[in-house]
C-alpha cells in the first residue's frame, strides 16, 4: 500500500472517503404506532393523523379548534453539519437533500393562514405564543435574535403588510420571520393553499462545498425535480446554526385565517462527516509500521509549509480575521473564482465605476449540486463584483465600513450582499446582479424611452422611500446612506428598485445625530444631490439623505440630471430652481418629463413634485422625515406645503432629534395652491 504522507498527515484523504457515505431515511406515509418514536411533537397540537404529519390540529368539523395554533415536528435525532469547532474554519459543510410532499388544506370559504416551513433548529423546543404570523418559528420577544440559531424555508399563506410580498410566497428565514430572501409563487403558477386541495412536491438541496441552497417545487407527487429552482441562495449554515441541528417542520394558524398543515411524505439524504476521534485513530493506526524517519520528514515538510504560508499571509490576516469575526457574515469567495467569473476583470464586464472602485459583472459556474436521486447539475449565477481601488489609502477602511453595514441589512429594496473576498491585498465585495443596471441609464441614456413608464417611475420612488425609511427608522441602528443618486438605484429585470453602493454609508449611534459627531468626517457626495449644510459642515444626517432623495424625486419625474444646469434663455438654473419656477407660476406640471407625454396620473405627479421640492428645502429642519415621505407617496398624507419662492439657506440648519410642533405642522400642511 502506497501512502502519501503529506495528504495523510492533513487528513484530507480520509475525510474525503468518509464524506461519500450517506444516511437515508424515507417515509412514504406515516403511522402513529410504527413511526411515532421517530419524531418529537411540540406545541400540544402536532401529531400523526390520517397517514400524515399534522403540524396544527387536524379537524374539519370545528374550526374554532384551529384558531391561533402552532406546532413543530422534528426527526428525533440531530444531524452533524460540520466537523471543526473553530468558528473561523472555512471547511466544507455537510451536503443534504430533503424531499417532502405537503398539503396545506383549507375548506371552501376558509381564508388560508398563516404558514408552514421546513426547519433546522438547535434543540427540541418551540417558542411560546408562536402562532399566527410567527409561523411556529419565533415570537414577539425572540424574533430576530441570533441566539435562535434557526433557518427555515417558509411557505407563507398570509401576507404581513410590512414585509411580505403577498399571501403566496416562499422565503428563506434566518432567526426571524422577516425573510432573508423571498419569491412570490404567482409567476410559477403555484398557489400554496388553493380552494381545491392540492399536494406539492418540494426539494430542498444544500451543497456544503459551494455553500449553496436551492428550493424546487412542483404540483402533485413528482419524482422529477423541475429544472429551475424557485429559490436559489448562497448560504453558509455555519454562520447561523448549531453544529448539531435537528430537522423537521413547523406550522401555524391565526384568527380568522386557518388551514391544515400536513406532510404526507418525507425523505432525507445527508452526508456523514467523520468524527474528530475516528479520524485521529485512523491516522495513528495507519502510521504504525511507517518508518520513523519518513514520519519525521513528512512532519518537517508540513511544519515548513505552514510556517511559510503563515509568513505570506501575516500582512493581510488583519482584514480577513476581522471580517470573519463579524456575526452573520455571508460567503467568503476565493479571488481566483471571482477573477474567472469576471473574465480576469475584463473592461467589457464593467458595470460602473466610482471613487471607491469598479463594479464588474461576473458569472459563477458551479458543478456541485446534490439531489434526491443522486444526480448532480451545474448552477450558473450572475453576480456583481465590486473591486476596491488598491491605490486608495483608505481602501481597507472603506471595505470594512461598507461590509460592516450592508451585511446585516435585510430589505427587499436594498441590494443584497452575497459575499466578500480579501486576498493578497485585493478587496472585493459580491452583490446580487441587477439585470437592468442603474436607474441613471434609463433616465439619461435610454435605448428605449418608453421603458420608463410613469407606473415604473412611481414604483421606483415608492421602493427607494421604503428602503430609506428602513435605514433611518426600522433597522436596529440608524444608517445614513450619504450618496443617494440615480446611479446608485439598481433595477431588477421587472424594474423593481434596489438601493445600493453603501461605500459612503455610516451607522449612527442612537444618541448621535450626525456623522461628524463620531469623528468620521468625510467628503461630500455627488453634485446636485448634496444638501447645502453638508457642504459647509461635512455633517451627514438623515436630513441630508432626505435632500438627496428629493433630488432623485425631481430627476425621475422631470427626466433631468440634478447636477446639470438647465438653460432658460440666457440663464441657467439647477433642476430644483427650475422646478420651483414652475411651482411659483402655478404650472408645476410643466416640469414633467416630455417623454411621458400625457401618460401619467396628474395628481400623483403633482404630489411627488411638491414632495421633491419639500425634501430640497435649504433648511434641514423643514424637510419631511422619511416616515412622512412614505405616507405622502402612498397618498395617505397630503402633500406638504411648499412656499412659492424657494427659501434661502439659513444657519444653523441641523435639527434636533425631535421636530418641534411648528415643524410637524409645516410638514403636514395642505398645499394651498
Amino acid at each position: 500500500m502506497q501512502v502519501n504522507l503529506l495528504t495523510l498527515a492533513a487528513g484530507t484523504v480520509l475525510e474525503e472517503e468518509t464524506r461519500l457515505k450517506k444516511t437515508v431515511f424515507s417515509f412514504n406515509d406515516f403511522n402513529e404506532t410504527r413511526d411515532g418514536g421517530s419524531f418529537v411533537f411540540l406545541g400540544g397540537h402536532s401529531s400523526i393523523d390520517g397517514g400524515a404529519l399534522q403540524l396544527t390540529p387536524d379537524t374539519l368539523n370545528n374550526e374554532f379548534l384551529l384558531y391561533n395554533k402552532s406546532g413543530r415536528i422534528f426527526y428525533h435525532q440531530p444531524f452533524k453539519l460540520w466537523s471543526s469547532d473553530d468558528p473561523n474554519s472555512n471547511e466544507i459543510l455537510t451536503s443534504f437533500s430533503s424531499y417532502f410532499l405537503m398539503n396545506i388544506y383549507r375548506k371552501p370559504g376558509w381564508t388560508a393562514g398563516s404558514g408552514f416551513s421546513f426547519l433546522l433548529a438547535p434543540n427540541l423546543s418551540i417558542p411560546a405564543n408562536s402562532h399566527g404570523q410567527w409561523l411556529g418559528l419565533t415570537n414577539s420577544s425572540t424574533n430576530g435574535d441570533s441566539a435562535n440559531q434557526i433557518i427555515a424555508i417558509e411557505f407563507d399563506t398570509e401576507k404581513q403588510d410590512e414585509f411580505d410580498p403577498d399571501s403566496n410566497h416562499v422565503g428563506l428565514n434566518i432567526n426571524s420571520i422577516r425573510s432573508y430572501a423571498e419569491v412570490s409563487l404567482a409567476g410559477f403558477g403555484i398557489e400554496i393553499s388553493p380552494e381545491q386541495g392540492t399536494n406539492y412536491s418540494v426539494w430542498i438541496d444544500y451543497n456544503g462545498v459551494a455553500k449553496h441552497l436551492t428550493v424546487h417545487m412542483d404540483r402533485g407527487e413528482s419524482s422529477s425535480k423541475p429544472d429551475s429552482p424557485i429559490l436559489n441562495q448562497t448560504l453558509n449554515l455555519k454562520q447561523y446554526l448549531n453544529k448539531n441541528s435537528f430537522m423537521g417542520f413547523s406550522g401555524s394558524t391565526s384568527h380568522p385565517h386557518i388551514q391544515l398543515n400536513c406532510v404526507l411524505k418525507w425523505s432525507l439524504q445527508i452526508e456523514t462527516l467523520p468524527s474528530e476521534s475516528s479520524s485521529t485513530s485512523l491516522i495513528i493506526g495507519l502510521a504504525i509500521g511507517i518508518p520513523a524517519l519518513a514520519i519525521a520528514v513528512a512532519s518537517s515538510i508540513v511544519l515548513i509549509y505552514r510556517k511559510r504560508r503563515k509568513l505570506n499571509q501575516s500582512s493581510e490576516e488583519n482584514v480577513p480575521e476581522r471580517v470573519r469575526r463579524m456575526p452573520g457574515m455571508p460567503r467568503e469567495f476565493r479571488y481566483r473564482d471571482l477573477k474567472k467569473a469576471t473574465g480576469n476583470f475584463d473592461q467589457r464586464m464593467v458595470l460602473g465605476q466610482g471613487g471607491y472602485g469598479t463594479v464588474f459583472k461576473g458569472v459563477l459556474r458551479s458543478d456541485f449540486s446534490v439531489s434526491v436521486n443522486g444526480e448532480g447539475s451545474g448552477i450558473v449565477t450572475e453576480i456583481a463584483v465590486k473591486k476596491f481601488l488598491r491605490e486608495s489609502v483608505n481602501g481597507k477602511d472603506d471595505f470594512l465600513s461598507e461590509l460592516a453595514i450592508i451585511h446585516r441589512l435585510r430589505h427587499k429594496h436594498l441590494v443584497r450582499l452575497v459575499g466578500w473576498c480579501h486576498e493578497k491585498g485585493k478587496l472585493l465585495l459580491v452583490y446580487d446582479y441587477m439585470p437592468n443596471g442603474s436607474l441613471e441609464k434609463y433616465l439619461h441614456n435610454p435605448s428605449d424611452p418608453n421603458l420608463l413608464t410613469w407606473e415604473r417611475r412611481f414604483r421606483i420612488l415608492t421602493g427607494v422611500a421604503s428602503a430609506l425609511n428602513y435605514l433611518h427608522n426600522e433597522y436596529d441602528e440608524k444608517v445614513v446612506h450619504r450618496d443617494l443618486k440615480a446611479s446608485n438605484i439598481m433595477l431588477e429585470s421587472d424594474f423593481t428598485p434596489r438601493l445600493g453602493d453603501f461605500g459612503l454609508a455610516r451607522v449612527l449611534d442612537n444618541g448621535m445625530t450626525s456623522y461628524a459627531e463620531q469623528g468620521l468626517q468625510g467628503v461630500p457626495g455627488t453634485r446636485g444631490y448634496v444638501a447645502p449644510e453638508y457642504l459647509h459642515t461635512g455633517k451627514a444626517t438623515p436630513e441630508t439623505d432626505v435632500y438627496g432623495f428629493g433630488a432623485v424625486v425631481l430627476e425621475i419625474v422631470c427626466g433631468k440630471n440634478p447636477g446639470v444646469p438647465i438653460s432658460v434663455g440666457q440663464d441657467t438654473f439647477p433642476l430644483v430652481d427650475w422646478v420651483w419656477m414652475f411651482h411659483q407660476e402655478g404650472d408645476i406640471l410643466n416640469a414633467v418629463d416630455e417623454r411621458l407625454k400625457d401618460e401619467y396620473i396628474a395628481e400623483e405627479v403633482k404630489r411627488l413634485l411638491l414632495l421633491g421640492l419639500a425634501c430640497s428645502h435649504p433648511t434641514a429642519s423643514q424637510r419631511p422625515r422619511t416616515q412622512a415621505i412614505v405616507q405622502i407617496i402612498a397618498g395617505n398624507v397630503v402633500a406638504p406645503y411648499v412656499p412659492p419662492f424657494r427659501p434661502t439657506f439659513s444657519w444653523p440648519s441641523v435639527r434636533n432629534n425631535a421636530p418641534s410642533p411648528t415643524e410637524t405642522e409645516s410638514l403636514l400642511s395642505i398645499n394651498a395652491s
